[in-house]
Formats: structure tokens, sequence, C-alpha cells
């Protein structure tokens, strides 16, 4: 078992930064793949971003060149740097854990989840 853990969401000013961290507990090595979703109320949770534990990185298309995705392995854990953030991207923000080889951007392929962090940016 993995327990995930985020910290870092908050308010924040259209075109302000945030940097969320996400700490894995539980075991003794890192998750293969971890990633970062987001949702709103009543919706699908999507995909933001995933790293590897060699540190190949995928994102989606609307945050390309904003977010960036990493991790410390030695401290089994991972950060989402966001900039230039929108009013659009207020949402609960999770990070979570893979224990497959093999990248996968869907929410199912996902095995651990943290609780879960809010953003909130004004405009």
């Amino acid at each position: 078992q993995v327990q995930l853990v985020e910290s870092g969401g908050g308010l924040v000013q259209a075109g302000g930064s945030l940097r969320l961290s996400c700490a894995a507990s539980g075991r003794t090595h890192s998750p293969y793949y971890m990633g970062w979703f987001r949702q709103a109320p009543g919706k699908e949770r999507e995909f933001v971003a995933a790293i590897s534990v060699s540190g190949s990185t995928y994102y989606t298309d609307s945050v390309k060149g904003r977010f960036t995705i990493s991790r410390d392995n030695a401290k089994n854990t991972m950060y989402l740097q966001m900039n230039s953030l929108k009013p659009e991207d207020t949402l609960v923000y999770y990070c979570a854990a893979r224990e497959g080889i093999t990248y996968c951007s869907g929410y199912g392929c996902y095995d651990y989840w943290g609780q879960g962090t809010l953003v909130t940016v004004s405009s």
C-alpha cells in the first residue's frame, strides 16, 4: 500500500504561481509512475501530468509550457509547479501513483490517490 498526501493548494491571482507537493509513504521504493489529476464538481477526473521514476514527463495540452512536474525519489515526493495560472485552472488537484511500468493517462490506471487539494485562481 502507498499513502499519498498533497499540500500546497490555495488562492492565487490569475498569472500567479503555486507549487503542489505529494508525499508518498508506506513503501521503501517509489511507485514507477506518479501523476497529477484535477476535477471539477460533477465532472470526470482529468489528467494533468505524469512522471516516471526515471524522469520522463507527460502533460495534457492545456498545461504545457505552464506546469512542470518533477519528483525526488530519495524523498518519495512529487511536485507540480504551476505558473501563469488561469481562472479555469480552479479545480481540486489529486496526486496519484501507478504500479504499472507503462505510461497511462487514464485515471483508472492509477492505484493510489491522495485526498485532493483545492487550487483557486481569481481573475
